[in-house]
């Protein structure tokens, strides 16, 4: 039987998105824009992306063999 608990810190990574998006004040505004999308917008949908692959790699890591 394999030891799980240097698996558990994997999960912090999740955390990292919820920290990123916790305060819209801090992306609430229009500049800068990107192809005409303002900042509040194309700021979430990055982190729609970055999320994905921090479960990615969360998955990855901490699957059975």
């Amino acid at each position: 039987m394999e030891n799980n608990s240097g698996k558990k810190g994997w999960y912090w990574l999740l955390i990292i998105p919820f920290i990123g998006t916790l305060f819209p004040a801090f992306y609430s505004s229009v500049q800068p824009t990107l192809w005409g999308f303002p900042f509040f917008y194309w700021y979430q949908i990055l982190w729609v992306f970055i999320s994905s692959i921090l479960t990615f790699i969360v998955y990855k890591a901490t699957k059975d063999a």
